[in-house]
């Protein structure tokens, strides 16, 4: 059976995810550097918005890396 894409591929497919989650987390930074001091609704929507796309981004990040054999199975520490 052959992959639906080829290492090179998967490689590729992983900058191009790593590169839109670092995009999403530079927007959100640019957006809490020009928040004013009292956020109004709007800017909590927005906020929230930002959230959401770099959850969303890091999760095709890690799909990616997933694909490339980076698998992480927890960043937790073991509980003893």
């Amino acid at each position: 059976m052959t992959d639906l894409y080829p290492p090179t591929g998967d490689r590729e497919l992983l900058h191009q995810a790593a590169a839109a989650h670092t995009a999403a987390i530079r927007e959100t930074e640019a957006f809490l550097r020009r928040l004013s001091n009292v956020p109004d609704p709007a800017d909590v929507a927005e906020y929230a918005n930002l959230l959401s796309r770099e959850e969303r981004t890091r999760g095709e990040r890690d799909a990616a890396a997933d694909a490339v054999g980076l698998t992480i199975g927890s960043l937790e520490p073991d509980q003893a």
